[in-house]
């Protein structure tokens, strides 16, 4: 196998160079754009442990992806992934794998006071936080449980008394939280956290997504140059996602994920496995490549390797480009947590 291989690149060019792992499709929240309590009730069928990828199949996984593809960042994601016991064995795992060099997680923040200091111990570096409102009544509507911002804002204070990097993100919906986005910039610039813009998205089936409403980056934007300005700045790397911008008095940045109004697939270097083992190569994605089947049925690494490598180089996906282009056939798409956002 060939460690770090530059050339692995997709039909437009793109190199792998960022993994996405869901390491459950469960979660402790129903928030309405993801996991709508009316269709994940509590009889949904979510995954038994058996079909879970376990560590070590995870573990043997990322080795390849780091070494023989380059891989430099894993962020793991769910569900909400602090619903998968022991995360912190995984996390240790992955941490000692030479060559990498970014463990990250997307969370909803309610466990982190359990969690963030044995996370920490065990290598991952940084925490990205979904909270939608600081107006208590309406984000206990907006996550399908009842639960309280104060719970969300204990998980951010412990994962900062824990050390690690933290970033906020907050998807923005017209007629439902748009009122929050000055509230959630001031409070979050004022503790010195990156908080991040998400359009409202058509991921999944069951969102009842429409462009209607989204409110775009530019609106976004709008509304805080009224009373807070803000200015582009350069991005940290290639195939960053978020459009960076910074407040012109100093005080710190903001971000934008704009999948909607202002597509960023050219630069996409991301691939995503589901919590039971398929390879998806785009977030809108219809199916997966399932390597657990390839893995439980004895096969060699090499064989992984081509296996995802012909995965990776029969890449063809733009979807988000071809939406804003009116290109994009209506199709039946993946739920966001199952693969993770």
């Amino acid at each position: 196998m060939t460690a770090n291989n530059e050339h692995v690149l997709d039909q437009k060019d793109r190199p792998l160079r960022d993994l996405r792992i869901s390491v459950t499709d469960r979660c402790n929240f129903r928030c309405t754009y993801c996991m709508p309590a009316e269709i994940f009730g509590k009889d949904y069928p979510f995954l038994p442990k058996s079909e879970l990828l376990s560590f070590e199949e995870l573990e043997r996984l990322a080795k390849l992806f780091v070494h023989t593809f380059g891989v430099e960042k894993i962020r793991l994601t769910g569900g909400e992934p602090l619903m998968r016991k022991d995360m912190p064995e995984l996390v240790g795992k992955l941490s000692r794998i030479p060559g990498l060099r970014d463990i990250a997680m997307t969370t909803n923040g309610v466990l982190l006071p359990v969690y963030a200091e044995k996370l920490k111990k065990a290598g991952l570096k940084r925490v990205t936080i979904s909270l939608d409102s600081l107006d208590d009544e309406r984000f206990k509507t907006i996550n399908g449980r009842g639960v309280s911002v104060s719970k969300v804002l204990d998980g951010i204070e412990a994962a900062k008394q824990a050390g690690l990097g933290i970033k906020i993100n907050m998807v923005v919906q017209k007629g439902v939280n748009e009122k929050d986005i000055l509230p959630m910039a001031r409070y979050f610039k004022e503790k010195g956290h990156i908080l991040r813009f998400i359009e409202f998205m058509d991921v999944g089936n069951t969102n009842e997504w429409n462009q209607k409403s989204v409110v775009t980056k530019a609106d976004i934007i709008r509304i805080l140059n009224e009373g807070m300005p803000i200015e582009s700045i350069d991005p940290n790397y290639k195939g960053e996602v978020a459009k960076r911008y910074r407040y012109q008095d100093g005080s710190g940045e903001v971000g934008f994920i704009s999948s909607v109004s202002d597509a960023f697939c050219a630069t996409c270097n991301r691939a995503r496995l589901s919590a039971k083992g398929e390879l998806f190569t785009c977030l809108f994605a219809s199916s997966g490549f399932d390597l657990r089947k390839l893995v439980r049925s004895g096969q060699s690494d090499q064989e992984l390797v081509e296996a995802i490598g012909t995965v990776w180089r029969n890449r063809d996906d733009q979807y988000s480009l071809d939406r804003a282009q009116s290109k994009a056939a209506p199709r039946k798409k993946v739920e966001m947590s199952y693969i993770g956002g």
